[in-house]
């Protein structure tokens, strides 16, 4: 039976499998910023970003974080479990860039007096709007239990991956994680962790090594992709 397309997004598509609880995600090279304002393409991008989840998801499982990630299948396509997914879209920030600068004037490259979290709901016609907890509460997007855990689950991901990408001089600056739940109830992490959904920069030159190379037109994109490649690999 050919694979069903379920679902289409900027960066991804999801494809059913053989088995109902198994999906197929292949990655895309699509490039968008500012809400879809913005296009194009980067060469490369998906089986960049692949591997570079594939391995990120790999170094978390090590430390007691169930992942989604079944096995890499294609350049481009990993092999995961189906999760229900939060509507809800959880921010790490370690330094100050992007719409927080905008929101509460840091300076950029300010470093938070300790990892700040910010919760957004997941809906593009609305702009993927910042949430209270009294947004999630009146919304029932998660519960008390629920959104407890993910925090706990976000900090120890985000202490794991300052470490790794530290060794490797890199400040992973902020980052977007998604979750959802499996088939037995459990809170996985799911969606990618790449230069797509994180800020990196180099430890030494503050050289910008993510997508805001493509949306600042900065240049160097590709290389920039193949460069954090090359350091999650050594």
């Amino acid at each position: 039976m050919a694979p069903e397309k379920l679902y289409e997004g900027k960066a991804k598509i999801i494809y059913s499998t053989d088995d109902p609880e198994l999906i197929s995600q292949k990655f895309k090279n699509d490039a968008t910023a500012f809400d879809g304002k913005k296009k194009g393409q980067i060469e490369h991008k998906g089986v960049r970003n692949a591997a570079i989840t594939t391995r990120l998801f790999r170094v978390l499982e090590e430390q007691g974080i169930i992942t989604q990630l079944v096995e890499q299948t294609a350049d481009d396509t990993l092999l995961c479990k189906r999760l229900e997914m939060f509507q809800v879209e959880v921010v790490v920030r370690n330094y100050a860039a992007g719409s927080i600068c905008k929101r509460l004037g840091f300076d950029e490259g300010h470093k938070m007096k300790k990892p700040m979290l910010e919760f957004f709901l997941k809906d593009d016609s609305l702009g993927d709007p910042l949430i209270t907890d009294a947004h999630i509460e009146e919304l029932e997007l998660l519960t008390r239990a629920e959104r407890d855990e993910i925090e706990q689950l976000t900090l120890k991901i985000n202490e794991t991956l300052v470490q790794f990408f530290a060794e490797r001089k890199v400040l992973l600056v902020d980052f977007k994680l998604e979750f959802g739940k499996d088939s037995e109830g459990h809170i996985v992490l799911g969606d990618e962790i790449s230069p797509d959904t994180c800020r990196f920069w180099d430890a030494d030159s503050r050289e910008k090594l993510d997508k805001d190379r493509f949306r600042r037109d900065l240049g160097g994109v590709e290389e920039a992709y193949e460069e954090m490649l090359n350091r999650v690999n050594q």
